[in-house]
């Protein structure tokens, strides 16, 4: 049986297969017919997400994609409100390249109506984190940030030695 409570020593084998990305998130929504506007303005209108639409299950699904993964709402079978303290999701936080991106799609989203915080700086998480936030209809936490100087070069030199 895998534990999940650190006890399990590591795989033993030379090379592990790195994770590239995210593939996909689901995230349920009480009412497509409402959210399917908001996630219209923020993904495919301020940050520029293709849409589709399926059917699965018998569910109908909303899928949001770019070049790099895709963001699908599904239909929620139990309605009770988000509490992001509870076990799950607590915020889920999309990357732009540049500060000057933040800001721009914190104005894009403003000016769409949705009630997204001014771009800052926020120096008690990292000296150059800007970022804006904003939840969705059913409080689900949404943020945009930033490429920050310390991600850049994690990606930069992944397999340098450590010290």
């Amino acid at each position: 049986m895998t534990r999940y409570d650190g006890e399990q020593p590591p795989l033993e084998r030379p090379i592990l297969t790195e994770v590239t990305g995210i593939d996909h998130i689901y995230i349920t929504v009480s009412d497509l017919a409402r959210s399917e506007p908001f996630y219209d303005r923020v993904l495919r209108d301020a940050l520029g997400f293709r849409k589709n639409t399926f059917e699965l299950g018998g569910d109908p699904h909303i899928q949001y994609y770019n070049r790099l993964f895709g963001f699908v709402l599904r239909p929620a079978r139990v309605l009770q409100p988000h509490e992001p303290y509870a076990p799950g999701l607590h915020h889920f936080c999309l990357r732009v390249d540049a500060v000057e991106d933040v800001h721009a799609v914190a104005r894009d989203l403003q000016a769409a109506g949705i009630a997204a915080t001014d771009a800052r700086l926020y120096p008690q998480y990292s000296p150059d984190y800007c970022a804006t936030f904003f939840e969705d209809p059913d409080g689900v936490r949404l943020e945009v940030t930033n490429w920050r100087e310390e991600r850049r070069r994690r990606a930069a030199h992944w397999d340098d030695p450590q010290p």
